[in-house]
């Protein structure tokens, strides 16, 4: 992890000063705490931004096209939006690879095809749920395949109910909750009158 204001008010290994120390998240404010790693980029590469860039009202997760790359580091990117924004790499080193992303980080995005990753071992069980599963199949205008080590276990997966209940919900009995869980909810895509259909690989 790179923080060097961390690393500096804890101590670095060999100084005698590092233990358990009581860290205030008011004295966080204002501070990034992340993993640098090296990436190679070049012309026509997708990109996201892993971090917001209020200066150029970049939002974190913005996706971009490389059109460009300077000697000086300087990046040209394409967004999604159809803006054309600069970067300096030294000074805004948030920038990753954009070919896959997490469901979370998709909403609100669509591409023509999806493909999603469902791992039902997955340690972090409620990461796979009903929301993701939604949320993940819609982003594909025309199409959506998912992927999974367990066909037999997917329903039981992608079925799982995360939502909150609300104060003013209706408690359900059982049963109903486990008719509500097998029932379909609705056609994700409608078939498309051009010879297109919409297709769920399993």
């Amino acid at each position: 992890m790179s923080c060097p204001l961390l690393s500096s008010w804890l101590g670095k290994p060999g100084d005698g000063n590092l233990g358990t120390s009581r860290l205030s998240p008011g004295f966080l404010q204002g501070v990034s705490v992340y993993r640098e790693q090296e990436r190679a980029f070049s012309v026509g590469d997708r990109v996201q931004l892993t971090a917001p860039l209020p200066d150029l009202k970049l939002a974190n997760r913005e996706q971009a096209t490389v059109e460009g790359i300077g000697q000086d580091g300087r990046i040209s990117l394409k967004m999604d939006g159809g803006r054309e924004v600069e970067l300096d790499s030294v000074k805004n080193p948030h920038l990753d690879h954009g070919y896959a992303v997490t469901s979370h980080s998709s909403q609100g995005q669509t591409a023509d095809r999806v493909l999603i990753h469902a791992d039902t071992e997955l340690g972090a069980k409620d990461l796979l749920n009903n929301r993701m599963a939604y949320v993940a199949v819609s982003r594909g205008a025309y199409d959506a395949q998912i992927f999974t080590n367990d066909r037999e276990k997917l329903g039981a997966a992608l079925g799982h109910d995360v939502s909150h209940s609300s104060a003013h919900a209706p408690e359900m009995k059982p049963e109903q909750k486990q008719e509500r869980a097998v029932t379909p909810q609705r056609e994700i895509a409608p078939k498309q009158e051009q010879g297109e259909d919409f297709g769920l690989g399993l």
